[in-house]
């Protein structure tokens, strides 16, 4: 079997690979820069390089392929506003044209990655993958830019199902794992060594699933997924603060008893428009307050799990695995497989 990936050297790009690779799939991994990705080397790997801007360059590495899957993007909140233009680009440029060149290249099967950020804020409900958002209405609206721009790619990868093209979608919720930079994983991190003084947005709503139980449904849905169909790959529904109890819970430690006010970031939000830095903030804190004051992302996996056999490990369990376990590590619950967070593919 052989599989392009594009997107492989982010974070889930990354780990897809290593997972392809293992199962004895032949990989073309698409990096901007090979020499800047020679961790993804290995038997089975071959990188070639690609900026995903050029349609017929873009047709020529899907040749002769089994598989595409569609893993690049752009993930931020509380971007300057002049750096609009380039994730809009990112998510949905992108995924129009790798869309459309995997369809003229006539391949098989073809898996985007989108999110389950797609719903919008579910407000405090845990949906599925037949819950439709109305971003003309209060409830529906989009939270950030990047909830707009990869909507929209969500959108264009269903007009092309519509088309009659070969994609299966996964909507993963909020992704941790080894080689994370984000700041959700760094908050978990932070807690599960007892080093987190304060929670930001304790309210805030997240489906955690582990990068590693991650590739192991989009694989899943690469092989046995239907095609035009949608699979939400995220964990169990928590609250911020809770998840943050939980991570220090793993390690050892107690919970931070501190929460920065909402308040107060609104107040900080108000002070940068008027043109004050914010050192270690993000651009447009009044994007990452919307985003983030409690807003839910929830979302069931309940038809990954039957159709693709996906069973998440608990978050407890999942930063005990990521960071090294200093206290009694959790117990797992066994799976289908009989191991947590595995699952058949073959």
């Amino acid at each position: 079997m052989r599989v392009v990936v594009t997107g492989a050297a982010g974070f889930i790009g990354r780990a897809l690979v290593d997972r392809l690779a293992q199962r004895g799939v032949d990989v073309v991994a698409l990096v901007r820069d090979p020499s800047t990705a020679s961790y993804l080397a290995q038997p089975r790997v071959t990188l070639e390089a690609s900026d995903l801007t050029d349609p017929a360059a873009l047709e020529r590495h899907f040749a002769a392929t089994d598989g595409v899957i569609h893993a690049a993007g752009s993930y931020r909140v509380g971007i300057a506003h002049a750096e609009r233009p380039r994730m809009l680009d990112a998510n949905l440029g992108t995924t129009e044209r790798v869309l459309d060149a995997a369809m003229a290249a006539g391949t098989r099967r073809i898996v985007y990655v989108s999110t389950a950020n797609v719903f919008g804020d579910t407000g405090g409900r845990v949906v599925d993958e037949t819950y439709r958002r109305d971003p003309a209405t209060k409830a529906g609206r989009f939270v950030s830019w990047y909830d707009e721009t990869k909507y929209r790619a969500h959108q264009a990868a269903e007009q092309r199902i519509a088309g009659g093209a070969p994609v299966v979608i996964v909507m993963p919720g909020q992704v941790y794992g080894p080689n994370d930079h984000s700041a959700a994983s760094a908050q978990l991190e932070m807690a599960f060594h007892g080093r987190l003084r304060f929670v930001v947005f304790p309210r805030a709503g997240l489906a955690w699933v582990h990068v590693e139980d991650l590739v192991e449904g989009i694989v899943a849905a690469l092989i046995r997924g239907r095609i035009g169909q949608s699979y939400v790959l995220a964990g169990a529904p928590l609250r911020m603060g809770e998840s943050m109890a939980i991570a220090a819970g793993a390690g050892g430690h107690k919970p931070p008893r501190v929460t920065l006010p909402t308040t107060a970031l609104r107040l900080l939000a108000a002070l940068q428009r008027r043109g004050l830095r914010l050192a270690n903030a993000p651009e447009d804190l009044a994007e990452a307050i919307s985003a983030g004051d409690n807003v839910t992302y929830w979302a069931s996996h309940a038809r990954a799990t039957r159709e693709l056999g996906f069973d998440p490990r608990p978050l407890a369990r999942g930063v005990a695995d990521t960071w090294g376990a200093p206290g009694p590590a959790p117990g797992p619950a066994p799976g289908p497989t009989g191991a947590r967070g595995r699952l058949k593919t073959d």
